[in-house]
Order: structure tokens, then C-alpha cells, then sequence
């Protein structure tokens, strides 16, 4: 266990760096060991800020042979020092390109710079060609097979999503680059590639059969990240003073069907700030997103119990992107459940945490209202009167909500216009709290539409939709199929609440209220 306190190491992704400067790091060389020890080409998917870039370094020190920075790590005993194979590393992770012509650019920027490290010089001026005597060359030098290191291979595609036509020209030309892999097959020792989306083989590795996706390989699911036993191993010293349940609650829950992991940027920062805030939400949502989400008029409550398939979750390309692996992928979803249906596998998606459940959904909720600024007025009023029990004023909050929501953009706007307009806003509305909410809560009698746990109160919420007058069949609900019998057992006050959305009047037209005292 760590006593004494060191340098965090915030936004570093150099490992000698981190070995040299008294970091933290977190040992993460037996999986490096585990996996470099055989012969192959190795894809993984991870969100943003989640430790990809320095795994790669890692590999990249262990396959040169740099022992003295694994000295009292696992590799320094696993691994085989004997042999030091050239290495080619490839990062597109820096900067933006919106040309195919920026894209050249920075390949043969990065080819000349491994050739200076190599001491090549080029007979050809095309970048298929660099790279083929890029990879013979570095093979001749060392007299040992090649390993070639991807870092966000799929960075220039992503960053053109919201223009079809710019991205597929990307990954066109990554296609025509990655090609150069399967060709050099007999001179290659290891590759391994990292990015934040899947893309199909068809679509950019055509003909590599032979890449394995250890994305959801349980083995391999704390390869990025920090599990409960890195924290108390690695940063007992940083963790005095602060709640362990909200640190969990705020930053854990990642999930990649094996040991679940905490967002290790987030936990570097709240060791540094000594606050909880959505540290890695705030470094960027990418805006096509939220964009997306709006075309497709996703209802939101759906998102916090996605059910999918695994070819779903799994299927990625500039012209198929469905909003499952989308978000999925992207971090915004994780797995809460994996169930095997024959040859089939169902995953069942949620948040992975506070942060992001709170944060997405303040984010939905202004574009659900047409006015970023129109949620926060109401956040606040929403906290108190919940903490305080008063369903009075939250019905004439509820109210004021739906009737700030400008009527031009509601008649315009077609997201407006669906009939899962009404429960998005109110969910997204509770969401973006933070708070314990259950949605399509399973009873012995049926489902509660939402409950949300608050300061020891219970509220169970029942919704319809009606024409234009209430018809009282919400409350009624809950009454007649004794939804509250499944909390009565907290001894908390159960409040129970039936909300009548009518479509003419796009307002909340009925909230009746009952107290539970059985």
C-alpha cells in the first residue's frame, strides 16, 4: 500500500516519463506481458482519456527492451530481455483533419520522422510505398520481426462524422493505408491498434481476418482504467477525506464483461481538486452526439436500460451507426448484463455512473427545451423540493417547466412531436440530478413507470398521455396495483404521483398526488 504521496499523473501518456518523474502508475504490465507474448494483431475500443495511449507506450518500452523502467514491475520477471524488436509507432491523435489532403500530409509527416529514427532513407514518394520500406527496413536493421503500434487509428474519421461524404473519403484513404499490414505479415511480430469506435474489417481492414477485437475479452477488461484494488493499492494516501461510496458512485461502473474499472482521468482529477464534478464529461461531448440523438428522437429514459444485440453494439461505420454502439463505444453507455440466447448474445446497456448519467442528460435537456439556459433555472428549485417531500410545489414547478418551453420551437421543432417527448423531459429533467432513478421498476403486479430514491423519501411516478382533459388513470394505477407495496419495507415516506400529459395542450394537465401510510 502506498504511504507516501506522489505526483499525479494527469494527461501523461509517456511511461518512461512517468517511471522516471515519481508518478503513480498503476502496474499495468501483467496484461502487457499477458499479451504481448504471442504472436498476433490485437484491436481495442476505449472512450476518450482512458489510459489507451499509455498502454501503447507501455508495449512499445517493453517490445524495445528498455528494462530499467520496469524495474520492480511484473514484466521486469515475465518478460524475455534478450531480444529488443524494432517498433513503428503511429498515433493520430493529435490535431484535427478535415482534408483527405491533411490526412497525407500528416502520414508522410510521420513516416519521415520513424524513418529519421531508422536512419532510412525513402526510393519512393508514395505513402503505401514508405510504409512497406519503412517496415523491411526496420526488419534488415535489428534483424528481429516488426511491431507496429496504432494509437486512435480512427481519429480522422470521427472528427468528420458530421460531413458523410469527408469521412468516408478518411476512411477510404486509412483503408489503402492499413492495407500495408496484411501484406508485410511475414516481417510483423505484433500489432496492436487503438481507437475510440469499432469500424468494421470490411469497411477499413479488408483481408486482415486475422485481427482479434479484445474489446469484450473479460480478460481484458481492466486493461484501461482503475479497479477497486488499483485505488487501495496505488492511491490509498489520496483517498483520506473523501466519501469512497460517492467515489464510486460518481466514477466506477465501467464495464467490458469482466472486472469493472473507474474513469482514471476523472479519479486524477478529484484527487487533485478534492471535489466531485463531471471532469471527463467536460473535456468535450462531441456535439454530432447530441446532434444525433435529437434526429432520431431518442427517448431518453431508454437510454439508462438500453437492451441490444451484440451485432448492434458491435456494427460501426460512417453510413451505419447505430445509436446503441454509438453510445456504447463513445463511453456514454456500458454493460449492465450479458445474456446468451443460443448463438446469440443480448447485452443489456445502462450509465456507467453518476457523471455521466447527471451530465448527458442536463446536456439532452436543453436541446429537449429548445433553450440551454431554460434547465438550470429549474434545477435547483427541483433539488429542494424533492429533499424537502413538497409534491405542491414540485407540481407547479413541473408546470412552469413544460410552460417555459418556447411554442414556436415546440411547433417547429419535430423531436417535439412525438409522443415520447413529454416522459423525456421529465426523465432527463431528474436525471441530470444525479439522483437514484428506476425506470420500468419490476413489481409482482407490473412496472412503475419511474421511482426515484431521494433524502429517505420514496416517489413512484405512473404517466399517460390524453387528448386534452385528465382522465385520473395514472394514479389510479398505482393504487390498484399496489406499487408501493414493494417499498414498504424502507419505512420512508412513499409518495406516489400520477402525471397526465395532453398532447393539444403540450402541458401537464393532470398531477395527483396520494401519501401511502400502510
Amino acid at each position: 500500500m502506498t504511504e507516501q504521496r506522489q505526483k499525479l499523473p494527469i494527461g501523461i501518456q509517456t511511461f518512461a516519463k512517468i517511471r522516471e518523474g515519481d508518478y503513480y502508475y498503476v502496474d499495468k504490465t501483467p496484461i502487457a506481458c499477458q499479451l504481448a507474448d504471442t504472436s498476433g494483431y490485437y484491436f481495442l475500443s476505449r472512450p476518450r482519456r482512458f489510459g489507451k495511449s499509455l498502454f501503447l507506450d507501455t508495449l512499445k518500452e517493453l517490445f524495445e527492451g528498455n528494462q530499467p523502467l520496469f524495474k520492480g514491475l511484473a514484466a521486469e520477471q515475465q518478460w524475455d530481455w534478450s531480444k529488443k524488436h524494432p517498433v513503428i509507432r503511429i498515433s493520430f491523435a493529435e490535431g484535427v483533419l478535415h482534408s483527405v489532403e491533411a490526412l497525407q500530409s500528416r502520414i508522410l509527416e510521420i513516416l519521415d520522422d520513424e524513418a529519421n529514427n531508422n536512419g532510412l532513407s525513402y526510393t519512393t514518394d508514395s505513402i503505401v510505398g514508405r510504409f512497406i520500406e519503412l517496415i523491411r527496413h526496420s526488419h534488415q536493421q535489428r534483424g528481429q520481426k516488426v511491431v507496429i503500434l496504432i494509437d486512435e487509428y480512427d481519429k480522422p474519421i470521427l472528427d468528420n462524422l458530421t460531413h458523410s461524404d469527408q469521412a468516408r473519403a478518411m476512411r477510404d484513404e486509412l483503408r489503402n493505408f492499413y492495407s500495408v499490414i496484411k501484406g508485410q505479415d511475414a516481417l510483423l511480430r505484433f500489432v496492436f491498434l487503438t481507437g475510440v469506435s469499432k469500424f468494421s474489417k470490411v469497411s477499413l481492414f479488408s483481408g486482415l481476418n486475422n485481427l482479434r477485437d479484445i474489446t469484450l475479452s473479460p480478460e481484458y477488461s481492466a486493461i484501461c482504467g482503475y479497479t477497486e484494488a488499483d485505488l487501495e493499492r496505488v492511491f490509498a494516501s489520496e483517498l483520506d477525506g473523501l466519501d469512497r461510496d460517492q467515489v464510486r458512485q460518481w466514477y466506477n461502473g465501467y464495464n467490458w464483461l469482466g472486472e469493472s474499472v473507474y474513469n482514471p482521468f476523472d479519479l486524477l482529477l478529484l484527487f487533485q481538486e478534492r471535489e466531485f464534478r463531471a471532469f471527463w464529461f467536460e473535456t468535450g461531448t462531441p456535439t454530432f452526439l447530441i446532434d444525433l440523438l435529437q434526429k432520431r428522437q431518442t427517448f431518453t429514459p431508454e437510454l439508462s436500460q438500453l437492451v441490444t444485440m451484440e451485432t448492434l453494439i458491435s456494427r460501426f461505420d460512417v453510413d451505419d451507426m447505430p445509436t446503441e454502439a454509438l453510445m456504447f463505444q463513445t463511453g456514454y453507455l456500458t454493460i449492465a448484463e450479458q445474456f446468451r440466447m443460443g448463438a446469440l448474445t443480448e447485452y443489456t446497456l445502462k450509465y456507467p455512473n453518476k457523471e455521466v448519467q447527471a451530465s448527458l442528460n442536463g446536456v439532452l435537456l436543453e436541446m429537449l427545451m429548445g433553450n440551454p439556459s431554460l434547465p438550470h433555472q429549474f434545477t435547483g428549485k427541483l433539488y429542494r423540493l424533492l429533499a424537502k417531500g413538497d409534491v405542491t410545489g414540485l407540481q407547479l414547478l413541473l408546470k412552469s417547466l413544460f410552460a417555459s418551453i418556447p411554442y414556436d420551437w415546440q411547433r417547429s421543432n419535430p423531436i417535439a412531436n412525438y409522443e415520447g417527448y413529454y416522459a423525456s423531459v421529465f426523465y432527463s429533467y431528474f436525471a441530470a440530478l444525479g439522483l437514484d432513478i428506476r425506470l420500468e421498476d419490476i413489481t409482482n403486479k407490473g412496472r412503475i413507470d419511474m421511482t426515484v430514491l431521494f433524502n429517505e423519501q420514496v416517489f413512484l411516478f405512473e404517466f399517460k398521455v390524453v387528448e386534452e382533459v385528465p382522465e385520473g388513470k395514472a394514479l389510479q394505477q398505482i393504487i390498484d396495483k399496489g406499487y408501493a407495496d414493494k417499498y414498504r419495507h424502507l419505512k420512508q415516506p412513499i409518495h406516489l404521483i400520477g402525471v397526465e400529459f395532453s398532447k393539444t395542450e403540450r402541458q401537464i394537465v393532470g398531477f395527483e398526488v396520494a401519501t401511502d401510510d400502510r
